[in-house]
């Protein structure tokens, strides 16, 4: 009963180191006045300037949770030391793997799910709709799954996944953000070039 124990508080640990870092994109994005200026989840988003803000508070929180880990790793340590060490360890372990996560995108790997260059993407195609060389006569770009089309005239714009923006979903809060825990924002299919 021992090992049971002490697994199920490894797991507990686990769940907790991984959840914690992870609150201001869990909690600060589905807020209701976070959401003010957007379609409900399964529809395509307008581009516009509330959705390059809320790309860049994304990619905030996003790297603000290297600080929020530090609360996990602290108290992990901690109950390594004086308390249990199952629990510690669990804490210390899924903390410590979003740290070597998050510092990976410098040297290889994934890139964050939202970045600085894919606002300056998506700013290129408003200004691009908003000048001469538009697609058509009264474009208007949204972006869905995976690219940004006119929604006038169907023109392709831009190859694009679209990862989780934080809207509320269809099927519930609870669904979203277990959803959120597991893709970490990332878009759970890719556009083609991708």
């Amino acid at each position: 009963m021992l090992v049971l124990d002490n697994f199920l508080l490894f797991f507990f640990g686990a769940l907790i180191g991984h959840v914690v870092p992870r609150f201001p994109v869990l909690l600060m994005s589905r807020g209701r006045g976070f959401n003010v200026h957007f379609p409900p989840h399964p529809e395509a988003m307008p581009l516009g300037p509330h959705l390059n803000q809320r790309i860049l508070h994304l990619r905030t929180f996003y790297w603000l949770s290297l600080v929020v880990v530090v609360v996990p790793l602290t108290v992990g340590l901690a109950s390594v030391r004086w308390g249990n060490a199952a629990f510690g360890f669990g804490l210390w372990l899924a903390g410590g793997w979003l740290v070597i996560n998050r510092l990976q995108s410098f040297i290889g790997g994934p890139k964050p799910p939202w970045t600085m260059g894919m606002a300056e993407q998506l700013q290129t195609v408003m200004n691009r709709s908003s000048s001469d060389a538009a697609c058509c006569a009264w474009p208007v770009p949204v972006w869905g799954i995976t690219e940004v089309r006119c929604s006038n005239c169907d023109a392709r714009l831009l190859r694009l996944a679209r990862p989780d923006l934080g809207r509320r979903r269809t099927d519930g809060r609870i669904m979203g953000l277990l959803r959120l825990l597991i893709s970490d924002g990332y878009p759970l299919v890719s556009s083609e070039e991708e």
